[in-house]
């Protein structure tokens, strides 16, 4: 494949399509990039621009000001973009580079959460560095292009980086990310629009489904949860859960309290599992960890809780 003539076509594309006015683009604070690279893995653009980035940003405003915050804040200020280890592994972070992240490759591996591609990702935009970055946009169109099945990851990284635009390492890997994004689709793919349609096997084919997708079974939880109030106070309970780990919730129960009355049946699903719970309610006297209805919306739960607090 002629490098230099691809590299023509795609930068052309981006300067007439790419989203070059996104917020993380046009800085190059590390930490404000750093932020979004960690709410972009599983999560939408649209959903991080709207209602996540800048009001995080506003909260904690640098590095620093993030190592000083409790998790408990933290936490607060993620609830409901999920995969809250991502929120604990950016304060532990915080923690321990403040008041800058690391300049290198190797030291950002090293860091609490940040594998390859987003140390990739820091390196290349932060620091314009020649790194390739290798999200998942990436791989589809390198799998594409490739009819590759199910490569390993190290063939991939190995063919990032030959297709790697060196000049401009910068626009190179934002304009492969929206390419991705917007052009290589999972479905339906514009391929009339994609600089790398001639020499694309997929394209040739007519067949797409590359890589393949492995079907992930989401295992059911089933679990009674018992909410204990007295005037108009609720106790709740730091989650120890591998997966809710951090977040404020009301308590799961083995059993049924035979005082207990039942309030309602909730579900919820997770990336890795869905949840559904039998809800009790048991009056009693209040000890330590009870909350006012105040106080609980201004702690982070997970979104079962939320959802019983709703009915309460």
């Amino acid at each position: 494949m002629e490098w230099l003539l691809v590299h023509k076509k795609l930068l052309e594309w981006y300067a007439q399509h790419g989203r070059k006015k996104l917020p993380w683009r046009t800085t190059e604070d590390p930490y404000h990039i750093y932020l979004s690279e960690v709410m972009l893995q599983q999560t939408q653009v649209k959903t991080v621009l709207e209602r996540y980035y800048f009001p995080f940003l506003k909260k904690f405003p640098s590095l620093t000001a993030l190592a000083h915050a409790e998790l408990d804040e933290v936490l607060k200020m993620w609830e409901g973009l999920g995969y809250y280890t991502r929120a604990k592994n950016l304060h532990k972070t915080a923690k321990l580079t403040a008041p800058r992240l690391p300049n290198t490759y190797d030291e950002l591996l090293k860091l609490p959460g940040i594998g390859k591609n987003t140390a990739s990702a820091i390196c290349a935009f932060a620091y314009k560095q020649e790194r390739a970055v290798m999200e998942a946009n990436v791989k589809r169109i390198i799998c594409r292009l490739h009819a590759f099945k199910a490569p390993k990851e190290e063939v991939l990284i190995e063919i990032a980086h030959q297709m790697l635009d060196r000049k401009n390492p910068f626009d190179y890997n934002q304009a492969m990310m929206d390419i991705g994004s917007m052009v290589c689709t999972v479905r339906n793919p514009q391929c009339n629009l994609c600089p790398f349609s001639k020499n694309c096997k997929a394209y040739k084919e007519n067949y797409f489904q590359y890589p393949e997708k492995k079907r992930k079974i989401v295992p059911t939880r089933k679990v009674n949860i018992l909410v204990r109030h007295f005037n108009n106070k609720f106790y709740l309970q730091q989650r120890e859960g591998r997966f809710l780990h951090g977040l404020w919730g009301f308590e799961e129960v083995d059993g049924i309290i035979n005082d207990a009355e039942f309030l309602v049946d909730v579900e919820q699903k997770y990336t890795h599992f869905k949840l559904e719970a039998k809800v009790y309610l048991l009056q009693e006297e209040a000890y330590e960890d009870y909350f006012s209805l105040d106080e609980i919306n201004q702690l982070a739960l997970s979104g079962v809780d939320k959802k019983i607090l709703g009915y309460l």
